[in-house]
């Protein structure tokens, strides 16, 4: 495995990469529930990873970056690409049984797994009394936009969107702890999309979804960004974050996704802002500024 020259802050170009991406992020979600009806949820996961996976392949192989070597990273390479299927199944489903903005908020969780679980591996990203603090204020959200969800009857969306926050953590905890960071951003996406390919069409199987490319313009075009910017670029993008940058803080940067979703979710699909939901998501937003504040 080569080295690779980490930094301990995210300096201008990471910060307007993780703007760009988090914007896309924000409406990508809005795509596919726009489309849901129309393709079925985890056809439509599946699907755009295993487009995402042949990009993939025609971009290493342009750029000569082996994905197939020997490193003795398989093992935990499959468990990362297993936590990442799982993610991307309990969002599509998840997308069937609430808003996009909702469902959304519940995912931008993963950044209190993410500061939570891997001090426990890596020392140097261990939390202050602020980074509990904002844990609290994500806690105390997460509570709050569930009563909500209780009452609207939109529990088992907002409970899919929570568990994919945790397995998006997780995932980011086992590459971390694994040391999967060692390995290039391309390999790593790899693992997961690719797996992410081969499980996802086999549990629409096993679910009875319908399969066709029959589709309108809306969803052909939702399609082809969510596979070509959301499934390949944007994520080869957090890959490369995951291996330059500090774990925590590359993934608390991204309290913005939910922003975008709520907007993109209003003005595209009119989906309602509730005065609850802005006020989970600021207590998200608060915790996440905490939580990446340097510990004392």
């Amino acid at each position: 495995m080569r080295s690779v020259q980490r930094k301990d802050r995210l300096d201008g170009l990471a910060v307007g990469l993780l703007l760009a991406c988090c914007m896309f992020w924000g409406l990508q979600q809005v795509l596919a529930k726009a489309i849901v009806q129309e393709v079925a949820p985890l056809y439509q996961a599946g699907l755009r990873c295993v487009g995402a996976s042949v990009l993939l392949m025609l971009w290493c192989r342009l750029r000569g970056i082996a994905l197939f070597t020997r490193d003795g990273s398989l093992w935990p390479g499959l468990l990362a690409g297993g936590l990442f299927a799982a993610e991307f199944a309990c969002i599509f489903l998840g997308l069937e049984r609430t808003t996009a903005s909702r469902l959304t908020v519940f995912l931008y969780t993963s950044p209190f797994w993410v500061a939570a679980l891997v001090p426990l591996f890596v020392k140097s990203e261990r939390l202050g009394p602020l980074q509990w603090v904002g844990l609290g204020c994500a806690f105390v959200a997460v509570v709050f936009a569930m009563r909500e969800g209780l009452a609207g009857g939109g529990a088992d969306g907002d409970l899919l969107g929570l568990a994919a926050g945790a397995l998006w953590g997780l995932t980011t905890v086992a590459i971390r702890a694994t040391g999967l960071t060692r390995i290039s951003a391309e390999k790593l996406l790899f693992y997961q999309i690719g797996t992410t390919a081969v499980v996802l069409p086999l549990l629409s199987l096993g679910r009875g979804e319908h399969w066709s490319l029959d589709w309108s313009a809306l969803a052909w075009g939702a399609m082809l960004a969510q596979t070509v910017v959301g499934a390949f670029a944007s994520s080869l993008v957090w890959m490369w974050m995951l291996v330059h940058y500090p774990a925590t803080r590359v993934s608390v940067f991204v309290f913005l996704t939910p922003l975008f979703a709520l907007l993109f979710g209003a003005l595209l699909l009119g989906e309602p802002v509730t005065l609850p939901l802005l006020m989970a998501l600021g207590l998200v937003a608060v915790g996440i500024v905490l939580v990446n504040r340097k510990p004392t």
